[in-house]
């Protein structure tokens, strides 16, 4: 079913507390302060052996992910042509840029400017609100499972404002109260943002938007604030694996004017340079299993440049935490039955968090063979 709903508290299952305890993350060196000493080399833990066999990197500007037009998509006189330019940059990049978006710029602003301080601030003052042990919320690090595996080139903060009942005491309530007022205000916004974008796509792709509507109205919302300190050897690690995102989509904010988002395509990666006050939106797993493999979610990865930090904001947005999903039942037929198992939510992320960021391997387990 695509969006049946489980009565928890009727049938007694889990407290919401154990349901968020969704994963961890094994406690690594702090990469900002690594980087502050100025290394000449890079530790062998970040150094990636295999850099030289992976696909080629196009230069930048070509092509380019395809730009959307929220205001187009809402205005009836051009809302068909616009609803194409979203149906084949869902399908065919799972990655667009989304300008007219409605959200204010002084907001974003606000919202960059804090999110950089934050990053500024002492390593003792952040170490208040380090990652918990079974819990990846915090500051820290994220997919470290073992104390062999590579580790990536960059911190993270990473938070839970939605719904409410699921924030953290230890996190956003203790944040300084102007950082605290930008994520509250930002997090409303976004979330009425990817309601439009999920419920666009429904209409883009034919499908029952009471499916989409049902699944993500009360959902999940995680804030991932990314921190890539200058590499002495940027060409020998990754700021972030490739991977593809777990959840339904990713709102992408960037921070500074460093460029380091790629995109897996067609065999090669491509470098993503942000448009001023755009979105960056791409489709998680999620959408590829409730869209019933439609809109496929895309591997991307991000670099590290070898005199600047990067900063960007990932807000990711998923169905509701005591729900189910799978397959939306208006998008299977005969010609094409559903392709994915349906999970819970919090089943589903469990998996995901628990295991080494690769690839889109996740996406294999939930898939029907």
């Amino acid at each position: 079913m695509g969006a049946e709903v489980i009565d928890r508290g009727a049938k007694g299952v889990a407290s919401m507390d154990h349901l968020t305890k969704l994963g961890s993350s094994l406690e690594v060196p702090n990469v900002q302060e690594l980087a502050k000493e100025k290394p000449p080399r890079v530790p062998e833990r970040y150094i990636r052996h295999d850099r030289d066999q992976e696909e080629p990197v196009l230069p930048q500007y070509s092509p380019e992910i395809p730009v959307v037009d929220l205001q187009k998509l809402l205005d009836e006189s051009s809302m068909d042509s616009e609803l194409h330019v979203l149906h084949t940059a869902c399908q065919q990049w799972g990655f667009f840029q989304l300008i007219n978006h409605g959200v204010d710029s002084s907001l974003l602003e606000k919202m960059k400017s804090e999110t950089q301080e934050f990053f500024n601030l002492p390593l003792e003052v952040k170490k208040k609100f380090d990652q918990k042990p079974g819990d990846v919320e915090g500051y820290g690090q994220a997919f470290v499972v073992s104390k062999e595996q590579k580790l990536d080139w960059g911190d993270i903060f990473c938070i839970v404002p939605m719904p409410v009942s699921l924030r953290k005491p230890h996190l956003i309530p203790k944040l300084p109260s102007s950082f605290r007022d930008a994520i509250e205000t930002y997090s409303k916004e976004i979330k009425i943002l990817s309601m439009k974008i999920l419920n666009m796509m429904a209409k883009a792709l034919g499908m029952d938007i009471e499916d989409m509507v049902t699944l993500f109205e009360d959902g999940m919302q995680t804030i991932r604030m990314n921190y890539y300190p200058p590499c002495p050897q940027p060409e020998l690690v990754t700021g972030l694996s490739p991977h593809s995102d777990a959840g339904g989509i990713t709102v992408l904010l960037q921070v500074n004017d460093t460029i380091g988002l790629q995109i897996k395509k067609d065999g090669a990666w491509i470098p993503v340079t942000p448009l001023p006050n755009a979105f960056i939106i791409n489709i998680g797993d999620i959408i590829q299993i409730v869209t019933n493999d439609s809109y496929p979610s895309i591997e991307h990865r991000a670099t590290t440049n070898s005199e600047k930090e990067r900063l960007s904001i990932a807000t990711f947005y998923n169905p509701k935490l005591d729900g189910v999903f799978g397959p939306a039942p208006s998008l299977i037929s005969n010609e094409k039955p559903a392709r994915f198992k349906s999970i819970g939510l919090a089943e589903y992320l469990r998996g995901y968090l628990s295991r080494e960021l690769v690839g889109r391997s996740y996406l294999d387990v939930m898939r029907i063979n």
